[in-house]
């Protein structure tokens, strides 16, 4: 069985969910592959609950229910869900409880901080970014709370580093600091943007302190891969392009 990995999704408001039907996949895999696919998981920005999206939601899950996988996000910045306190936790056996918010199909979050184990793979998930729209955003829209981690989560995930430093791979929505100035440059027409992330700091100092494989990001609206020869690993930026994780090959289209 494989996992199947993807960008942001913004509840699709970008016509993301055309990159993630089951026409799309099965063209880029092949049915074999397709039916292979166990999980789904958006690494952040996936965009659910937004207030006054109901009917956009309730569209893309009937979309998403065409396929026989459930979807598993990791937190990023722009999720509703950061700012509730009331999502049911639920035991889907992978190890850490995930925030379900809908049951057909299943489509639910991974706890920030959380160790989980996916298809016999081990993987720490992180998640948050800075939201560097807001510099542009109409003053009667504000996004939600703890799109940083607050003190208690840093104090908790450190506590759990320190027990467990070996991870088979890392799901976050911005990557560290150092490899998003290597790979990206968040462009916006006649405007250069100077800003200062807070998770990605934090994602770097995780990355000192972890072995894994890979990290997969979402977040810079990118598809890019940069090996570490120093780290000795991989960071994978997906956004159109899908990544396959069957055993320990990745397969990126």
């Amino acid at each position: 069985m494989s996992i199947l990995f993807s960008g942001d999704f913004h509840a699709n408001s970008r016509d993301e969910l055309k990159l993630i039907t089951k026409k799309t996949l099965i063209n880029k895999y092949q049915k074999a592959e397709y039916d292979e696919i166990k999980y789904h998981i958006i690494l952040g920005d996936a965009g659910f609950l937004w207030p006054g999206n109901e009917k956009t939601d309730l569209f893309n899950y009937k979309a998403l229910a065409n396929r026989p996988f459930p979807v598993l996000c990791v937190m990023g910045n722009h999720e509703p869900i950061l700012g509730m306190s009331d999502v049911p936790e639920v035991n889907i056996g992978i190890g850490e409880k995930v925030l379900q918010i809908n049951d057909n199909p299943f489509v639910a979050y991974l706890k920030r901080g959380g160790i989980y184990k996916i298809e016999n793979h081990r993987f720490l998930v992180l998640g948050g970014a800075l939201s560097i729209d807001k510099e542009f955003r109409r003053p009667n829209i504000s996004w939600w709370k703890r799109e940083y981690w607050d003190e208690a989560e840093k104090v908790n995930l450190f506590l759990l580093l320190q027990k467990h430093k070996k991870f088979d791979y890392v799901l976050s929505h911005t990557g560290p600091n150092r490899i998003n100035r290597i790979v990206n440059t968040y462009k916006t027409p006649g405007i250069t943007l100077k800003f200062f992330d807070e998770v990605a700091v934090l994602n770097e100092e995780i990355d000192e302190r972890i072995t894994c494989k890979q990290w997969f990001c979402g977040h810079w609206h990118t598809d890019k891969y940069y090996y570490d020869e120093n780290q000795r690993r991989g960071y994978q930026y997906l956004y159109e392009k899908t990544a396959l994780l069957k055993n320990d090959e990745i397969i990126v289209l």
